[in-house]
């Protein structure tokens, strides 16, 4: 809720008139609690969870398979209907039991990290600074985390329910156990936390990380997709392996970009389907060892900021 009952006091204290989006701004959030604003997340969750994955799903239903198939990372999968609808219902009630669970009692926390909701708004140089530095902290934080799921106890009791899709779509990226739902929204708040910023960039990078999420488990690999000019992007291809493997998988751990799988050696099949005699000797590479080292490493990195 903004401390200002007009539109001229608003401008009074900023020193200037207020940009369009800065008005647009006011009127929306003046009279409405941060709290409120806060649990928008929830909506905004649901609605790109909905939308973003709906034209390659309506695609991989209408259109004839031989025009699919050549842009398939796996094109002998065909879903139905009904798969896409049971997938749906069932991530879509895991997301609203968990983070709309979570939005609950976590707002005391983002004020305590200093996300604010006032005015001036940030400008587009910071707001792209801003989502640059949480893409970088959510990648290699998520890496760690990622491989810790692929422990063997922690991919029977949770990893597992992600990994039910050998050939991923759009609706199943966030489909996951409840925990997982929860321990992968660390890595996600864990650069907000470390660099501050206004609300409308909060909503920003959950809309974009959601996206990015989709693109990256469509199941679909099209030639001018965008996405293939951002550099060491992992895309639909790389992460596609990972869930091919399935519970054998010791690569591809990527969550946006491919830097540490190269770093840390986990880039075994850099991309495709067509690598797969690439299988770990061991299933379980990823020793009590490893988790140790995994955790000291976040917990110095986050001990850090």
């Amino acid at each position: 809720m903004l401390p200002y009952a007009t539109a001229g006091e608003a401008e009074a204290a900023l020193g200037r008139a207020m940009t369009w989006a800065e008005a647009a701004w006011f009127r929306y959030s003046a009279a409405t609690p941060d709290y409120c604003l806060y649990c928008h997340n929830v909506v905004i969750l649901l609605l790109v969870y909905t939308l973003a994955p709906l034209p390659l799903a309506l695609l991989e239903l209408g259109a004839p398979a031989k025009l699919t198939s050549p842009y398939k990372v796996q094109p002998r999968v065909r879903r139905t209907a009904a798969e896409f609808v049971r997938c749906y219902k069932d991530t879509a009630r895991v997301l609203l039991l968990t983070v709309g669970a979570l939005q609950l009692v976590s707002y005391p926390a983002v004020k305590m990290v200093g996300i604010r909701t006032g005015l001036p708004l940030p400008s587009a140089g910071e707001m792209v600074a801003q989502l640059l530095v949480y893409l970088l902290v959510e990648d290699y934080l998520g890496y760690w985390f990622h491989r810790l799921l692929h422990s063997e106890w922690a991919y029977d009791k949770i990893h597992r329910v992600h990994h039910e899709y050998a050939a991923p779509m759009g609706f199943a990226a966030p489909y996951a156990h409840w925990a997982e739902v929860l321990i992968l929204g660390i890595p996600a708040f864990a650069g907000p936390a470390m660099v501050p910023c206004h609300m409308t960039t909060f909503w920003l990078w959950f809309v974009l990380r959601h996206i990015e999420a989709v693109d990256t488990h469509s199941g679909f690999s099209f030639p001018l997709n965008p996405s293939k000019l951002i550099p060491l992007y992992a895309g639909a291809e790389y992460h596609d392996y990972h869930h091919y493997v399935g519970r054998r998988s010791q690569s591809n751990f990527a969550s946006v970009f491919t830097f540490c799988d190269y770093i840390y050696g986990t880039d075994k099949v850099s991309t495709g389907l067509d690598q797969l005699n690439y299988y770990s000797s061991n299933p379980w590479q990823f020793t009590t060892a490893d988790a140790w080292h995994t955790y000291i490493l976040i917990y110095i990195h986050v001990s850090i900021y």
